[in-house]
């Protein structure tokens, strides 16, 4: 089988633009590539263009053999540099980078779509080469716009381009045999080590907020978007035990029997919600308030006004149900929901008694 080319994220490409545009000020040269670090702690050599603008420098997104629509845009970054030295860095969007219009997404209302990661990412790498100096960087992505119109980031609330994003720095391929196969051999591999019980959890972000609450079952896999998939192998593997963790905005998707959680083949998000809320005993214009949504965290704070959280037990109850019937009843299953802070807000083993008892 042919071994698939990673990528790197827009947020490696817009760090590697950064530090070109601020070696080419304070050299007088702009560099043919560059070296960053990445959260994952590899080191990333990637090429670096000049623009006709001093200073301002571009790296081509290279997406490897993922199908990414951002493959082959030009990151541009243009670092503007200031003698106080107060070891201010602020970030700015330029053409084609998208405007945060909504609450809960992970940067505040009106700034740029350049997320936390990636921000981390560029200071890191700018404190190297200007010390405490303050420093501007803009952002931009030329065709940004059109390109936006091809992703779910309008139907986010984010307005006018794209976003910078990348929890790691590097794209890992997607292409879904490859991924199921390596899936399932690493799901073969652990349960040969012994393991009988797995956490699937979506990727990064859903294991690390799992292991700030469970140390068990020490067999950890990142499923991907794969959860029926993973639930069905690891049944007829033998495993007796799985508990299915991650964010409330792609876990809760199984509690509609969507076992498959890729934006791309179904969402039903604020549908969900309402259904559960309304069973609860929400109001009509609760109801269409959360209708109208956009994001599950707006949704989260709406629910905590009207005091409906156990929305999110209940959800959690019928994703683990949809689970059971996937793996024919032949395991356990527990579902567990995050937040974006990696809070527990909805488990499918809460106790119904001690919910009364804290209303």
């Amino acid at each position: 089988m042919k071994q698939l080319k990673e990528g790197i994220t827009t947020g490696s490409c817009a760090t590697g633009a950064t530090l070109a545009s601020a070696l080419w000020q304070m050299t007088g040269t702009c560099p043919k590539e560059v070296e960053i670090d990445t959260p994952i702690g590899r080191i990333l050599r990637i090429p670096v263009y000049e623009t006709e603008q001093y200073g301002k420098c571009y790296v081509i997104k290279d997406a490897g053999d993922d199908p990414d629509v951002t493959h082959g845009c030009h990151v541009e970054a243009l670092v503007e540099l200031e003698e106080k030295e107060e070891g201010m860095i602020t970030f700015c969007g330029g053409v084609g980078i998208g405007i945060a219009t909504e609450e809960g997404l992970k940067i505040p209302v009106g700034e740029p779509a350049i997320n936390p990661v990636p921000r981390q990412m560029m200071v890191h790498e700018l404190k190297k080469v200007i010390g405490n100096r303050n420093a501007k960087v803009t952002i931009s992505i030329p065709n940004g716009e059109e390109l936006a119109k091809k992703t779910l980031n309008g139907k986010l609330g984010i307005m006018g381009g794209l976003s910078i994003l990348g929890t790691t720095g590097i794209v890992r391929p997607m292409s879904e045999e490859a991924l199921k196969d390596s899936l399932l051999f690493e799901l073969q591999m652990r349960r040969k080590q012994g393991h009988r019980s797995v956490l699937l959890v979506p990727g990064v972000a859903g294991e690390r907020m799992a292991r700030k609450h469970f140390t068990e079952p020490e067999c950890a896999i990142q499923m991907s978007n794969y959860v029926g998939f993973m639930l069905e192998e690891s049944a007829e593997l033998g495993y007796r035990y799985a508990l299915v963790a991650g964010a409330v905005g792609k876990l809760m998707k199984l509690s509609a029997g969507i076992m498959n959680t890729h934006s791309h083949v179904a969402d039903g998000r604020n549908e969900i919600i309402c259904t559960h809320s309304a069973l609860l005993g929400a109001r009509q214009d609760v109801i269409q308030e959360l209708y109208e949504s956009k994001t599950t965290e707006k949704a989260i704070e709406i629910l905590k006004r009207e005091h409906l959280m156990d929305v999110w037990n209940q959800i959690a109850k019928k994703a683990e149900y949809h689970c059971k019937i996937r793996t024919g009843y032949r395991m356990e299953v527990r579902v567990v929901l995050f937040d974006k802070n990696g809070k527990i807000i909805g488990d499918s083993a809460y106790d119904e008694d001690e919910m009364l008892k804290n209303v």
